[in-house]
């Protein structure tokens, strides 16, 4: 059967897995795969394995359990090798990447950032600043304009909140980072114009989530600043 792998952590790290269970139904017991100095904590793989929230949870419990009693490389949701002797030969060939991500998140949390910002406040911001993007509105909205004025405005107006949006996220990033160990950049929603990830040590969080909030009021009630966290270092990994 597959196996269906939960995290990896070093060999000597407190495996209190007595009392959890992994994902299926029924849920299926965990064991552990041991090689030179790492372990990975693993189960069977159910056959048909989707992301229902019941294993979703199960699979988050144990990476949590396993958090608080050291450095853990949390895995994603899914991830299946073909047999415990896959999952060993892994192991065994990753052996000092894995060791060298196990330093680098001991004692780390991550927080997700999603930011947006409300539309009509950022045009209104772009017509009282250019005078350019002002003509190109008079121009468009009259009677006479032609179809391919109004899409030459569109598409004017369109490349400037993406250039606004990007150089706001790059000084949000700038205004977290020196809170971070690291910084991972997602892929920017269709809501959100920022999309980061930020890797803190465990004792700075609260204070890290008050920077947070600081910045949220200082620009004011035509932003969002959504954070999520304490989370697992998925995006570290």
């Amino acid at each position: 059967m597959s196996t269906y792998v939960y995290a990896i952590t070093h060999a000597d790290h407190p495996l209190l897995l007595d009392e959890l269970a992994g994902i299926g139904d029924p849920p299926l017991p965990l064991r552990t795969i041991t090689t030179r100095g790492l372990a990975a904590v693993v189960s069977d793989a159910p056959p048909g394995l989707r992301a229902k929230r019941r294993d979703v949870i199960a699979h988050q419990t144990v990476i949590e359990r396993l958090m608080r009693d050291g450095a853990t490389l949390p895995m994603r949701f899914g991830l299946v090798g073909s047999d415990d002797e896959q999952v060993a030969e892994a192991l065994e060939q990753q052996r000092d990447t894995y060791g060298e991500r196990l330093a680098e998140l001991s004692g780390h949390v991550e927080f997700n950032l999603k930011v947006t910002r409300d539309e009509d406040d950022l045009l209104r911001e772009i017509m009282t600043d250019s005078e350019e993007i002002r003509r190109f509105n008079e121009r468009s909205r009259a009677a006479s304009a032609a179809p391919d004025e109004r899409m030459a405005f569109g598409e004017r107006v369109a490349h400037e909140v993406a250039s606004r949006q990007e150089r706001e996220a790059a000084e949000l990033v700038a205004r977290f980072e020196p809170s971070a160990a690291r910084t991972s950049l997602g892929e920017p929603t269709r809501n959100h114009f920022l999309n980061a990830s930020f890797l803190i040590k465990g004792e700075t969080a609260a204070a890290f989530s008050r920077v947070v909030q600081e910045e949220a009021g200082r620009r004011g009630d035509a932003y969002t600043l959504t954070l999520t966290g304490p989370l697992p270092p998925y995006s570290f990994v």
